[in-house]
């Protein structure tokens, strides 16, 4: 499969590629997830101070989007991972993460964590994670146990 050339960059979220792939997250999440499991950030929550947006383009389209949120401490989470559907299995979820990481790591985070869900449509997600060093674990910060939500930590 032939991968795509990317530029990432930090977002402003005022292009509306983005706002758009934003809008299929929200929806996605929504159409995949139970009633009260969907923790994705809508635009206002991720022009939050403590939030940091990043997208990956392609000859001027957008093919993904991922978040680091501050947490307490030297602890992060990563939010709104969501790739374009034209750019599938070509390699973006996986620079975008590796953004996100660095930029962790370079903040001397200790731990980023994440929540997301369970099922065949978040399978991509969680191979992606488990083979970045992502560790199943406990809820963190304010999530809890809902039979849906899988945490996930990498110590940094």
């Amino acid at each position: 499969m032939e991968k795509a050339l990317l530029t990432v960059r930090e977002d402003d979220l005022t292009n509306p590629q983005t706002l758009e792939l934003l809008a299929l997250h929200l929806a996605g999440m929504h159409a995949g997830s139970p009633p009260g499991t969907v923790f994705a950030l809508d635009l206002s929550g991720l022009r939050q101070p403590g939030v940091t947006v990043w997208s990956a383009w392609s000859d001027g389209k957008i093919a993904g989007i991922g978040a680091l949120k501050q947490l307490a401490g030297a602890h992060g989470e990563v939010k709104s991972m969501r790739t374009h559907p034209d750019f599938v299995r070509k390699g973006v979820a996986t620079v975008i993460l590796d953004q996100l990481i660095l930029t962790a790591r370079a903040r001397r985070w200790q731990r980023l964590s994440l929540e997301t869900g369970s099922g065949s449509a978040f399978e991509p997600a969680l191979a992606l994670y488990r083979n970045k060093g992502f560790q199943a674990g406990e809820p963190f910060a304010n999530y809890q146990a809902n039979g849906h939500s899988q945490f996930f930590h990498l110590e940094l």
